[in-house]
């Protein structure tokens, strides 16, 4: 197969390593890319200086721009100080702001690259967009440069996106077929973009990007991130703090779809009315996650059958030997192989069905971390950031007495009383403890429970209240875990 590459790049013909199938080897010849400096003599701003932004400014000056960056977080250091902008201390290519800044600078530059924590309510950006300016996703900011050669399968969702594209890129890993994972998860998109235009050999260092995507990042239309596969997982309520209204949420999610055309899949959950109402008007081949054409999952056969004629996928997968902890986990492979079998690289259900036992969750996902010598089992699964989330855990463990640890910084409100009214209001007659922080509720908790028992971790509530999100929040549970 042969694939052609963009516009701002120089074309060499190269040949790829063969990717394997249970059945077969595909030789595989594409156009590579190499870029040239496309924003030489642009100015760039990069608002918002996290992981993304930091990466979106460093892409920035590879393609030849002269960059502001900007946070109104005063704590954080300049990016002129940084080993990894070291190259543009020049006092010409790189400028930091940080706090208070004058909105006039925004309208002097040509490109204004948003990062996804920050809204587009802020920094005067809804007028910048109203007013005709440049204004990009850090997304959309790396997929303008990532060669088309380059296959992008995007997983958003309200819960369940990290599982499925680790899923994905252990997939893809196991089969000899070499990935970028990341997005909203681990690596920016902007680092993989990077390093297409930085590394001077002409063949790309990796054939499919697999990308986890926010709500967060996809307010500001996208205009070059199209993906061949996109997946919705689900749709509940979370976010309406920043969204409003779950409409908003389901325009804002189904932007995926926007520049797919009639050869791509999209897959989509069966029966959501809301994602229904959104997904009008876009054109791709629509496949339903609990339905057909699509992926219906039997989780007590553990098997997932597939069929999708419209891409030529007719077929079952086989869960038997996964040794994940979760039956949702079943769903999140079979969706994970489906897309794999969208992407059109060659991979057959029989090759996948060879990754199933390999697969292995994030951690922060029902991730037991200890058994302890009195019996009782301890299990992380922080990041469970919504009571949608923490119901999907804790059905897994049917059967099992369990000490559950909720509450923390709901997205609506401090949230501890809150969890224990609503709780209370729907009839649970078990014993409800209020604690003051995740120390005390381990204390507490570990008093409770007995041989055979489980202390489960999984907080239905953003992380903001104790730590500086779910990660820090698992691993400070960890560490309670294994203390005395």
């Amino acid at each position: 197969m042969k694939l052609h590459a963009c516009n701002y790049y120089k074309h060499e013909t190269v040949t790829l390593k063969p990717i394997h199938s249970a059945k077969n080897t595909k030789p595989r010849t594409i156009k590579s890319c190499g870029l040239k400096q496309d924003l030489q003599g642009q100015s760039v701003a990069v608002i918002g200086l996290g992981k993304s932004g930091r990466a979106a400014a460093r892409l920035a000056l590879a393609r030849g721009a002269s960059v502001l960056a900007i946070d109104q977080n005063q704590n954080l250091g300049h990016l002129e100080k940084d080993s990894l902008f070291e190259k543009y201390n020049d006092g010409l290519s790189l400028r930091t702001i940080l706090g208070d800044f004058d909105g006039e600078l925004l309208k002097d530059v040509d490109v204004v690259v948003v990062s996804p924590g920050v809204s587009v309510e802020s920094y005067g950006l809804a007028c910048l967009l109203q007013s005709g300016k440049r204004v990009m996703s850090e997304l959309d900011f790396a997929a303008q440069v990532i060669p088309r050669s380059i296959k992008i399968l995007a997983v958003t969702g309200t819960n369940g996106k990290s599982t499925v594209v680790t899923f994905v890129g252990q997939m893809l890993n196991h089969l000899g077929i070499e990935a970028f994972v990341g997005g909203n998860l681990g690596n920016p998109l902007s680092e993989a973009a990077f390093h297409c235009i930085a590394l001077p050999s002409s063949k790309p260092k990796f054939q499919v990007a697999v990308v986890e995507v926010s709500s967060y990042q996809m307010e500001i239309p996208n205009k070059y991130f199209c993906p061949t596969v996109s997946v919705v997982l689900n749709l509940t309520p979370d976010h309406l703090e920043r969204h409003k209204t779950m409409k908003n949420y389901a325009l804002t999610k189904c932007h995926l779809f926007s520049h797919m055309v009639n050869t791509k899949l999209g897959l989509l959950p069966f029966g959501n009315q809301h994602l229904n109402e959104a997904i009008k008007g876009h054109r791709f081949n629509l496949a339903w996650i609990g339905a057909f054409p699509g992926v219906k999952i039997d989780t007590e056969a553990k098997t997932a059958s597939f069929e999708v004629p419209a891409v030529g996928v007719v077929s079952q997968l086989q869960l038997h030997n996964m040794k994940v902890m979760g039956r949702h986990n079943y769903h999140n492979a079979a969706v994970a192989a489906l897309s794999v079998l969208g992407l059109d690289i060659g991979v057959d259900v029989e090759a996948l069905n060879s990754t199933i036992e390999i697969l292995r969750t994030p951690p922060h996902r029902m991730q037991i971390v200890h058994r302890d010598i009195q019996g009782v089992t301890w299990v992380d699964d922080s990041k469970a950031t919504n009571l949608e989330a923490t119901c999907t855990g804790l059905m897994d463990l049917k059967g099992h007495k369990c000490v559950i640890l909720l509450g923390g910084q709901a997205k609506f409100g401090y949230s501890g009383v809150l969890i224990w009214k609503t709780l209370v209001n729907n009839g649970l007659s078990i014993p409800c403890f209020a604690v003051a922080n995740m120390k005390d509720a381990v204390n507490h908790a570990r008093r409770m429970a007995t041989n055979g028992d489980a202390i489960v971790l999984s907080p239905g509530c953003a992380s903001f209240d104790e730590f500086r999100n779910f990660e820090h929040r698992g691993m400070v549970f960890q560490e309670l875990a294994f203390s005395a």
